[in-house]
């Protein structure tokens, strides 16, 4: 899979190839090799970059993060903007626009990063690029169910966050994906947790 947008760089291409790899053949099939075949790069570009295995699963995962950080700029642009969503059906549609794009257009990221998620918990290199890329999308999370008026911003970011990956992992590499959830059904989904977070309130 690549990247839309400019001309990548050859460590942008190298890691674009790592990931598709991952999804299509998964950790074992992720060979310095492999991906200079992938790539279309003479034999040994890969390993130029990245010398080791852990350096190429780090190089990907890295990719990830600036990929999904392009991806959710509507998102975080919207928490930041000084005319902000604040009504449950303004974030639920903003928020199911996100999720759908994500499904339909950002499928092989997404499953990519479900392989290196589970590496990283044998991995403390990849804990710590997955914790760093983590926390930095916690906060436009919590910040759009305060302006909704939660109880608990913290708390309830965090179910906010729980809920769409589970959508996520539900609809790519769960029982789901044999039908990929329409906008209007990620909005309906949206809005009946988020309204029930609203009940806690009082």
């Amino acid at each position: 899979m690549t990247a839309s947008g400019p001309p990548r760089s050859r460590p942008e291409v190298i890691a674009d190839a790592a990931i598709a790899l991952l999804v299509e053949r998964g950790l074992r099939g992720l060979t310095h090799r492999a991906v200079d075949e992938a790539a279309g790069l003479p034999a040994g570009s890969t390993s130029n970059h990245a010398r080791t295995r852990s350096a190429l699963l780090e190089a990907a995962f890295a990719r990830l993060v600036d990929l999904e950080k392009a991806a959710m700029e509507p998102a975080v642009g919207a928490a930041e903007a000084p005319v902000l969503p604040t009504g449950i059906d303004e974030i639920a549609a903003l928020v199911a626009e996100s999720l759908y794009r994500t499904l339909t257009e950002r499928r092989v990221q997404i499953l990519a990063r479900f392989e290196l998620a589970l590496e990283a918990t044998r991995r403390p290199e990849l804990r710590e690029i997955y914790d760093a890329a983590g926390t930095a999308f916690r906060g436009p999370a919590v910040q759009l169910v305060t302006l909704l008026g939660v109880a608990e911003p913290e708390r309830q970011g965090r179910a906010f966050i729980a809920w769409c990956e589970g959508v996520l992992f539900d609809s790519l590499a769960g029982v789901g994906a044999r039908r990929i959830p329409t906008r209007a059904e990620l909005q309906a989904g949206l809005k009946e947790l988020l309204v029930g977070m609203l009940a806690e309130v009082g």
